[in-house]
């Protein structure tokens, strides 16, 4: 749809072909790309659950005269909607009453939301030191400007302290970034953002990183994440039934902080020097996940006995995402390892590095030629019969080739790199999780968080309320 309304604002007629689930969808994604009123035509059902025969009368008993009209006929003007300005009033009532305004305007996700007054939003505003109408940058799927007065309303309503605002701008310039590709948030899979959080920030606003880290109960871990979907959808848009097109779909997560203290004791770099940034730095980094599974009780003494039950279950949730290997976005795929600390410290005393346990996993996390290629041929719409031929054209690398063998084992990902690896959770629980990625549709990103001048004083008065 981004191609046609390039077109349609060059002057050239289009028409949209879009299958009737998705029809909401476009009307909402128009709007945002700024053509309300872009010309679509309904394709009945879903064209990868139709026969050739079903599909060729769809499309000549619908389809084919909408998109006559749409290219012979001017689409009627769209109404014209004014949204309040950033410090506008929207409403004034009770706790309950602003709460039942907010979620009819679909403005909340379900839960009771923290009433954004502009006292509160303030209180936000004092732990930065960016111009509250300062643009990060201007967001798809609405195509809506992120503000640092919109990121404190989004904080207030989730429930953060204002000490989180630095935490939470990095979050927002992540999402702007075009390499995470914030405008897939809505893709069918229903694909999740975690959030990895590093640096000292992560003890100085009581981040739990220990046991129970992926579950909800401590403040900051918990209000962080739920920011992040509330942002996406009152600043970027996402909502159900309308741009977010999730058939399942997943709810916020909270936020991952990594055990740095077992990092350093066992010198193991932290998930943001992958990103280029220095041990020590605050940061944020950013992914999209389809889903994953944990690993209970890992057994061993030694590297060689812990990985290959971690390599066979990262090898296990990584299905039909391997069209980010081959396909889709080529070698996209980035899949997440969280291992326990005493896992963590099991491999490292083995002299085992961070990189080594990614060459393993690259080694070792590897299926037959011809499943992969089941994947990608026979089991997806995502067309790619042979890795051989992607080779020969140079689009994936030759390690995908070694011989013409169907059995020979390869890779889900191009190159070692390509896995993340974090250490986070119950100190004395050998247990691990891995997450399957979204590929391009969510790819990692990490910003650097910028603390105000006088943090340190900002944050004892903090602590003193």
């Amino acid at each position: 749809m981004r191609a046609s309304a390039a077109c349609e604002l060059a002057g050239v007629p289009t028409s949209s072909l879009v299958c009737e689930g998705f029809i909401g969808q476009a009307g909402t994604t128009s709007a945002g790309l700024g053509l309300p009123n872009l010309p679509l035509a309904l394709v009945p059902g879903h064209v990868g659950n139709q026969s050739d025969e079903e599909m060729k009368q769809h499309v000549l008993d619908v389809t084919l005269d909408a998109v006559v009209a749409n290219l012979l006929e001017s689409p009627e003007d769209a109404p014209a909607f004014d949204e309040p300005s950033p410090r506008e009033i929207v409403f004034e009532g009770s706790f309950d009453e602003v709460n039942r305004h907010f979620y009819e305007c679909e403005w909340t996700d379900g839960l009771p939301i923290v009433p954004p007054t502009v006292e509160k939003v303030e209180e936000f505003l004092a732990f930065t030191d960016r111009d509250p109408d300062e643009v990060i940058g201007v967001i798809l799927a609405d195509n809506r400007a992120v503000t640092i007065w919109s990121i404190a309303v989004n904080g207030v309503m989730a429930g953060c302290r204002p000490e989180y605002m630095p935490v939470l701008v990095a979050l927002a310039e992540a999402m702007a970034d075009p390499e995470y590709g914030v405008e897939h948030s809505g893709n069918t899979p229903g694909a999740e953002t975690l959030i990895t959080l590093n640096g000292p920030i992560i003890k100085e606003l009581g981040f739990n990183y220990e046991q129970g880290v992926l579950r909800d109960g401590f403040m900051p871990n918990s209000s962080v994440g739920r920011f992040w979907r509330l942002y996406l959808r009152n600043v970027a848009g996402f909502l159900l039934h309308k741009n977010d097109k999730a058939t399942f779909g997943n709810t916020w997560r909270v936020v991952l902080a990594e055990n740095e203290d077992v990092l350093a004791a066992i010198g193991w770099p932290p998930t943001s020097a992958e990103f280029g940034f220095e041990v020590g730095d605050n940061t944020v980094t950013i992914a999209r996940y389809t889903g994953g599974d944990m690993m209970a009780s890992v057994y061993g003494d030694t590297p060689e006995r812990v990985l290959p039950y971690i390599a066979d279950a990262v090898l296990k949730q990584n299905t039909w995402q391997l069209i980010f290997t081959v396909g889709k976005s080529m070698g996209s795929l980035r899949p997440l390892l969280v291992l326990s600390p005493i896992l963590a410290q099991t491999i490292a005393k083995a002299g085992w590095s961070k990189q080594d346990v990614k060459q393993y996993l690259f080694d070792h996390a590897r299926l037959p030629a011809w499943e992969f290629e089941r994947y990608l041929g026979d089991w997806t719409d995502h067309v790619i019969r042979s890795l051989e031929a992607e080779v020969n054209l140079g689009k994936i690398p030759r390690v995908f080739l070694e011989s013409d063998d169907p059995n020979r084992l390869v890779p889900i990902v191009f190159e070692p790199d390509d896995f993340m690896i974090a250490v986070a959770g119950d100190p004395l629980r050998n247990n691990a999780s891995t997450f399957a990625h979204n590929g391009r549709l969510g790819y990692p990103v990490a910003k650097q968080i910028e603390l105000p001048a006088d943090w340190d004083a900002r944050l004892a008065e903090a602590r003193t309320r």
